[in-house]
């Protein structure tokens, strides 16, 4: 019986969801049940709350990054001498029994690799696990689409087939100390590769990988897989991709952005790798409906939802660029929760540049993560606030302050699930 401490952490449950469709026994514990990640694992899986009876010297613990050693499970556990896997080194096993496709990238990973899953799973089947809290496994299944963190070096445990990589940019800053730091981890990973690296080529850091087989796709003309003709309605996009200066085929996506181009651009270069029939791509590319909390809309009344995981400030300019592209003729509310003090200060000014994209911001408290406000006494939401051309506080449990808009859209951004604050809103508007 494996315990996962730590089940609804995006990745962890997606690993119990795979281990349990795989045949192992499987259960968990949390800080709490409710996250949007849990809600394929409740159907099969009974979730705890934390509690060192829930640790017996029968099991074998998968331990989630977020906890460490003043955990109770973790600290009963090893009293126990019980044997402790990491996150990493659990899904490290897996990659070692299928055809991995591992896909990483400071932005646009989740999204490229549900988009992926999607088209592979229809076509001739495959094993997945997704950052939005997805996994799914069949033992008949030859390939496992991975999403592979580089936070601490974590995606360096993983040996894959192939390996996608979104872009490279400088992030998780409490880790790495500056943008070479952060391509000499992605060198690693691409070096931990079998067959083809498929990287984004407009992107400068990617173009400094030094590796012999890589494909490179993207806008411009140097790339191997380029985008071109790129047009946008209200039912989404379609592109012409071309492949070493030969048109391949017309694409069309469910979505605006250029990077929800990018994004199916990745896909279509690992399909071509492996000679998928390009129909068959193009059928599942226009049938794929997005990751979870990944420009996930909801339409209330005239005004437009957008729920959306950005936290990084390029995550952010896109998804805006993406809002505005799609409602021209709505005003842009956005809400938006910074994520960790160190990536508040890193980033501020950042920060302040794109979110005055936006008619109107509401921000509310640093979520902290795996940090401690008394380590960062001059970092908070208000410094933001401040430097905002129309920028307010908003706290997460009363949305009394956006009931006074009337066809806007409505664009929450955070990691940290806002789903309390959208509730509100919902609830209030329609009694």
């Amino acid at each position: 019986m494996y315990h996962f401490i730590g089940i609804a952490g995006s990745g962890m449950s997606s690993l119990a969801l795979i281990m349990y469709n795989l045949g192992f026994k499987v259960k968990g514990s949390d800080i709490s049940k409710d996250f949007f990640t849990t809600e394929e694992l409740k159907k099969v899986i009974k979730i705890a709350d934390f509690d060192e009876k829930n640790i017996t010297k029968d099991l074998i613990i998968v331990q989630g990054n977020a906890f460490n050693d003043d955990n109770v499970e973790v600290k009963k556990a090893k009293e126990l001498g019980l044997k402790i896997y990491s996150y990493q080194d659990m899904v490290a096993k897996l990659t070692e029994m299928f055809e991995t496709i591992s896909i990483s990238g400071c932005h646009g990973k989740t999204t490229t690799t549900a988009m992926l899953s999607h088209v592979l799973k229809n076509i001739r089947g495959t094993n997945y696990l997704i950052g939005d809290g997805t996994g799914y496994a069949r033992k008949g299944n030859k390939t496992f689409v991975l999403e592979a963190c580089e936070y601490k070096r974590h995606f360096l445990a993983y040996q894959q087939k192939y390996a996608i990589i979104t872009n490279i940019d400088l992030d998780h800053i409490d880790y790495y100390k500056d943008i070479n730091d952060v391509i000499d981890a992605y060198q690693d990973f691409a070096l931990n590769t079998d067959k083809y690296i498929i990287a984004y080529g407009d992107d400068p850091y990617t173009r400094k990988l030094k590796i012999n087989k890589i494909l490179f796709y993207g806008l411009k003309g140097n790339n191997d897989v380029i985008a071109k003709k790129i047009k946008y309605d209200s039912t989404g996009t379609i592109f012409d991709v071309y492949i070493n200066k030969e048109y391949y085929d017309t694409f069309f996506i469910k979505f605006t952005g250029e990077h929800m181009v990018l994004n199916a651009m990745a896909v279509i270069s690992l399909c071509y790798l492996e000679k998928i029939e390009k129909d068959k791509v193009k059928h599942e590319l226009s049938t794929f409906l997005g990751a979870k909390r990944r420009f996930s809309e909801e339409k209330i009344n005239n005004n437009i939802i957008i729920d959306d995981y950005a936290h990084h400030p390029k995550e952010i300019e896109v998804t805006i660029k993406a809002a505005k592209l799609k409602y021209p003729n709505k005003k842009l509310i956005t809400i938006f929760q910074p994520h960790t003090f160190s990536r508040t200060k890193k980033f501020i000014n950042e920060f302040i540049k794109v979110l005055n994209e936006s008619d109107i911001t509401y921000v509310l408290d640093v979520h902290p993560s795996r940090e401690k406000q008394e380590d960062f006494p001059n970092i908070n939401s208000e410094i933001i606030i401040s430097k905002l051309n129309k920028g307010f506080c908003i706290n997460k449990n009363n949305a009394d302050e956006l009931l006074k808009y009337d066809n806007v859209v409505l664009l929450f951004l955070s990691p940290n699930s806002l789903k309390d604050l959208i509730d509100d809103y919902k609830n209030k508007i329609n009694s």
